[in-house]
């Protein structure tokens, strides 16, 4: 039996070979299906992992303290908005600093910056902070230094650069000493802090660094609108969040506030990147079921135009399960080719994707979109094989 399924399968490879335009058009849909889902789902996990990284970078034990309008932007993906209704002020940094498990706590003024440069201009998400950032945010510097305690108390117009505003403005020369404008204010570059990598919209590398008193006196307002509060140690960090909690609901009610860490806001935006992955690959498999339908209907033509060769085969002894072990066979490999071609297109695609966009293919994706090209190949490959070998050995024999 073994030897006659081998034989079956050699005859279904033949078929391929003689008819290679019509079987190139059939296996065309389970190519385009079977690529569609590795792509996308590709491009969710890339965008994870991509995600997941910026978090490491930024240190494993921060807590984040945002107003409730802004924790929930942040959660769905996007940057920190100073357009939300709460704001903080030196009063809650202080009561911050105190609290008995804060190991180092940094406000932010966050604010849309046009960094120019003689001709270069680059639009930039400014970060009015303390110098603590640099220990909190693991910063590490390409040129010069970070501005000091003495400079951030007194406000002065220093600027620190992020690595993609570093290189739009300066490309590979060293800008310390330089003289740039932020917001049409001119401010000068002590330093320049080395690029972590990425490219996802507002990402750590599109930061320019500043006093926070400095960006006061730019904006012409005397308010935080987020902290980074850093725990000693991760252990700490439920506890530090409650600590954080009653300092905060002294002056603020409940739903002014949030307090999230890491592991919070890669859970939220984890869940919505699965359900918007998983979504769009549902909608690209509907591809594999029109690929399937493809395949049954020149099945059933290659089942009309071997009739006769049907007929002759059971006039010579072939039974009625080897017709429908021939024809399924032959169904099966169209769709098992097809998803092959799709693997290797789509892996192929995903390198080129990954120099613009975070993307890696995953091996569930590929044996998940290559079983289910194999299953549609059964499932639409069975009624039209059933039909020939159903067939009278005489009425084929006699078909014209």
């Amino acid at each position: 039996m073994k030897l006659a399924k081998l034989g079956f399968f050699k005859v279904a490879l033949e078929q391929l070979r003689r008819n290679k335009l019509r079987s190139f058009l059939t296996m065309l849909g389970m190519i385009i299906g079977v690529s569609s889902v590795i792509l996308l789902i590709s491009i969710g996990s890339g965008l994870k992992a991509y995600i997941n990284e910026q978090f490491e970078d930024l240190g494993s034990n921060i807590v984040y303290v945002m107003p409730v309008a802004e924790a929930q932007l942040r959660g769905q993906g996007g940057g920190f908005s100073p357009g939300a209704t709460t704001t903080f002020d030196q009063a809650d940094l202080a009561d911050l600093e105190r609290l008995k498990l804060a190991d180092l706590v940094v406000p932010m003024a966050n604010f849309s910056a046009l960094a120019a440069y003689k001709s270069e201009e680059f639009l930039a998400q400014g970060l009015g902070c303390t110098v603590d950032i640099a220990e909190s945010m693991n910063l590490k510097f390409e040129y010069g230094r970070f501005f000091t305690k003495s400079e951030e108390s007194r406000g002065k117009s220093i600027v620190v650069l992020a690595g993609k505003v570093k290189e739009e403005l300066f490309g590979e020369s060293n800008p310390v000493g330089k003289k740039i404008k932020v917001e049409g204010e001119v401010f000068e570059v002590v330093g320049s802090v080395a690029k972590k990598g990425g490219g996802l919209g507002n990402d750590i590398d599109s930061h320019v660094y500043l006093p926070y008193k400095t960006v006061w006196r730019l904006l012409g307002k005397k308010e935080f609108h987020f902290f980074t509060v850093s725990a000693k140690s991760q252990e700490e960090i439920p506890e530090l969040k409650n600590e954080i909690e009653k300092a905060l609901l002294k002056n603020y009610e409940e739903d002014d506030f949030s307090v999230v860490d890491q592991a919070d806001l890669l859970s939220t935006i984890g869940n919505i990147l699965n359900i918007l992955t998983a979504g769009l690959a549902g909608i690209a498999a509907i591809s594999l079921v029109v690929g399937g339908v493809g395949i049954m209907n020149i099945m059933f033509v290659s089942v009309t135009e071997r009739i006769k060769e049907i007929g002759l085969r059971k006039a010579v002894g072939a039974t009625s399960s080897d017709i429908l072990w021939q024809f399924l066979l032959e169904s099966v490999v169209v769709a098992v080719v097809g998803g092959l071609i799709g693997v290797v297109f789509s892996w192929l695609l995903t390198l080129v994707i990954n120099k613009f966009f975070p993307a890696q293919v995953t091996l569930w994706s590929v044996v998940l979109a290559f079983g289910v090209s194999s299953l549609i190949g059964v499932v639409f490959g069975v009624v039209p094989a059933r039909r020939a070998a159903a067939l009278s050995p005489i009425e084929a024999l006699r078909y014209e």
